[in-house]
């Protein structure tokens, strides 16, 4: 038989096949996340002896509606992203509407006890933060089309997350202090805690820097006790802007700010180092800064104290530990179940301590899920770091995904008493807008770092390479 002149090729004339982008799952792992989300609303009304209105339905339609509308902003500008990080949120964040709502009929029903008016819902504001969390999610997704370009601004990025935390220190005390803490920015009803955001903002310059940098910690400079040491002028900019979002934020009292910051930019310094003796000297720096910290500033202090006994002040500072305590006790393994608790004793339930809520009422079981959900969720973070090729992009992706790990040790250790209480809110789950904007930011430069990871190879948006010399076509000149 002839052989033909056109010879197939060795895959045959059928097209390659479409490589699978997870998006058909992500939709339907949005709509379990709904489905928990609306029958546990209903298991709240049930529990606390409601009729079932039509706030159940309004807040199942919109949270319905915000992550569809998250989801087909995905699918068309980040098709390749981690299919797993945005029902994770959708869930956290579901969960806390479920605790708000709870907590505002505990509110009702103490009002209504001691004959004042009710106050306003607060899952109602929650659920309009989640919506401008959509729509910061999607224009970082529009914007930020390569994560690359963050690099080139982030000195400039770094100066501007150092200066929101400036901003309330410099405010008088009127404008910027909530429970004892200089961290907000609060002018006739709006109130924003920058914090949040310079939080990204500096992960966004360090990961910059190190990644500049990176053969000065390893090559240049002194070498000492088994470190490299980088020159001083190399170092400097890490070193001035450490200590001054470290400083600002333990003079405002912001203790909890101040250690994420702090821990977030030695992990990351490993990171990129890759040697255990940054790790020890950040430790002993840690230590010794807690101690003086001790001496000189009287609320960390206190907290030490409330920390290592709050029951001998019952009746004053330990009042809150102790009726967390006191709520986990009482959940158990099982918990009370939704609605059927007491969490609207301990205060700030919405915000610092509502995963005392969780523990009351979803037991220990359902404080171990919220854990896990976390734990997916940084454990997918840190798989895109692996994952994506450039240098930056590891480090800004390790340095997102591990701040979220720090957080959600810090606040379950610090409602738990495993270490002082630090003031953080528990991200997606607790109430306020600042921390739901922020960490939807977040989230939208993870997924972006995914997509570019992710991409098969045939559809990275990249410049046509050149054709070799040696398989370029030759075409015979006639010279004039």
């Amino acid at each position: 038989m002839a052989s033909s002149p056109f010879p197939s090729p060795p895959g045959g004339f059928a097209p390659a096949p479409v490589p699978l982008n997870g998006r058909k799952y992500e939709m339907w792992l949005l709509v379990f996340a709904t489905l928990v989300t609306t029958i546990s609303l209903i298991l709240v009304e049930v529990g606390q002896d409601q009729a079932l209105s039509w706030d159940l339905a309004k807040y199942a339609a919109a949270f319905l509606t915000l992550y569809a509308i998250a989801h087909a902003l995905v699918r068309w500008l980040a098709p390749y992203a981690d299919p797993l990080f945005l029902p994770i949120i959708a869930l956290l964040n579901g969960l806390g509407l479920v605790l708000i709502h709870r907590l505002d009929l505990s509110d009702a029903q103490a009002a209504q006890f001691q004959g004042q008016p009710a106050p306003n819902p607060d899952a109602n504001q929650q659920v309009l933060w989640t919506a401008l969390g959509i729509v910061v999610f999607a224009l970082v997704l529009f914007f930020l089309r390569d994560h690359r370009v963050l690099a080139r601004y982030g000195y400039t990025l770094g100066l501007i997350g150092l200066v929101l935390l400036v901003i309330p220190a410099v405010l008088p005390a009127r404008f910027s202090e909530v429970n004892g803490g200089r961290n907000w920015i609060r002018f006739s009803g709006f109130s924003v805690q920058p914090g949040e955001f310079a939080k990204i903002l500096l992960i966004i310059f360090v990961a910059a820097f190190l990644v500049s940098k990176r053969d000065l910690f390893t090559r240049a400079g002194r070498h000492i006790f088994g470190l490299d040491v980088p020159r001083a002028r190399d170092l400097a900019p890490l070193v001035v802007s450490a200590v001054i979002a470290i400083g600002v934020l333990v003079l405002n009292k912001d203790l909890g700010f101040a250690l994420l910051i702090f821990v977030t930019i030695l992990v990351m310094i490993y990171i990129a180092t890759e040697r255990v003796s940054w790790l020890l000297i950040g430790l002993a720096l840690f230590f010794a800064g807690c101690v003086l910290a001790y001496y000189l500033f009287a609320h960390f202090a206190e907290r030490v104290h409330v920390w290592l006994d709050p029951f001998a002040t019952y009746n004053t500072t330990g009042y809150q530990i102790a009726q967390a305590l006191f709520g986990f006790a009482t959940g158990g393994v099982a918990g009370t179940g939704l609605g059927s608790g007491r969490p609207g004793t301990v205060p700030f339930a919405k915000t610092d301590f509502i995963m005392a809520t969780v523990g009351e009422e979803l037991g220990l079981i359902g404080l171990a899920a919220v854990i896990l959900l976390f734990t997916v969720f940084v454990f997918r973070g840190l798989r895109t770091a692996l994952l994506v090729r450039d240098s930056f992009g590891k480090l800004l992706a390790a340095g997102l995904s591990f701040t979220i790990a720090i957080q959600l040790f810090v606040v379950v250790g610090g409602v738990m008493k495993l270490i002082p209480l630090t003031g953080i809110t528990t991200p997606f789950v607790s109430y306020g807008g600042s921390s739901l904007l922020a960490n939807y930011a977040l989230v939208a430069i993870l997924m972006r770092i995914s997509d570019e990871a992710r991409r098969p190879a045939l559809a990275k948006r990249t410049a046509p390479a050149p054709t070799p010399i040696a398989d370029a076509p030759t075409q015979m000149l006639r010279r004039p």
